[in-house]
């Protein structure tokens, strides 16, 4: 169905043959795996279907590993990468080709250099990665998981990062009427009053507690947003990214003025106004 197209090029008449190609049944199926999609107006899922048929179109998926793609791996991940930008220009997530999809979880090589200079390499287990000017990088089998986290979305949220310059959690705001100074501001302040609620947190686990296992989930739960977010300001863009599309009650109850400039960056409400604080 799409993989004649992949990666060809986004001329118009390639956008509408690749809408035209998604079988009526499928997208409903597609949109209906994934609840937070289930949200959308019959004017914002046809909206949906174009960028969804645009990234088709623009970017060339490479199965890893031995991994088969097939259409409902294609749709499903072109259809939530779509979505942060259903009402942005999709000529953010320009500048690169690839999106490579492995079976499961893959490892990446890391190298990291200490305070004293010494340079450690290890092997770092990963679920999806962004490269700055290269490719995405994804596990299927996390990928295609609808839960409270959501790989997709999570990395092209560094992607829209990267479009602004280096990653740290501040995207490109040149069409918006965001200031960048405002941003930045409450960016810190919403980062460091998360780091704060983790570390409250993480004091509160029993001492006889791994606070790696399953037992602590129910501390770590308090949060709005998954303890991944307070790595670094970067991490935490794309954190309260999957976690605004996927489950935004806590986010915009913890962290209402972070909440609020999300919603004005990605121009999308994904509350209800009954449930807005």
């Amino acid at each position: 169905m799409f993989r004649w197209l992949s990666g060809r090029g986004a001329a118009r008449r390639d956008i509408e043959r690749t809408a035209a190609s998604i079988p009526p049944e499928a997208w409903a199926r597609t949109l209906d795996s994934y609840p937070f999609l289930r949200r959308l107006t019959a004017e914002d899922s046809a909206a949906l279907r174009q960028r969804t048929a645009w990234l088709l179109a623009s970017k060339s998926f490479v199965g890893a590993a031995g991994l088969t793609l097939t259409d409902e791996i294609l749709l499903s991940i072109a259809v939530q990468a779509a979505l942060p930008v259903l009402a942005l220009d999709p000529e953010l997530y320009a500048g690169w080709r690839e999106i490579i999809v492995y079976p499961g979880g893959f490892r990446i090589p890391r190298q990291d250099t200490d305070e004293d200079g010494v340079v450690h390499e290890y092997v770092q287990d990963a679920a999806g990665e962004a490269w700055e000017g290269g490719p995405v990088i994804l596990s299927w089998e996390d990928a295609r998981t609808a839960g409270h986290m959501n790989v997709v979305i999570h990395e092209f949220a560094h992607k829209l990062d990267l479009h602004g310059g280096p990653a740290d959690g501040q995207p490109d705001l040149s069409q918006h009427r965001i200031a960048p100074g405002r941003w930045r501001a409450v960016l810190e302040d919403s980062y460091d009053r998360f780091c704060t609620a983790l570390d409250a947190v993480e004091r509160d686990i029993p001492a006889d507690m791994d606070p790696e296992s399953p037992d602590a989930d129910a501390w770590y739960g308090q949060l709005p947003l998954d303890p991944y977010a307070a790595s670094d300001e970067a991490e935490f863009f794309a954190v309260s990214s999957e976690t605004f599309f996927v489950d935004p009650q806590p986010l915009a109850e913890a962290l209402p003025e972070w909440f609020d400039l999300l919603r004005a960056y990605y121009r999308q409400d994904p509350l209800p106004p009954s449930a807005l604080p």
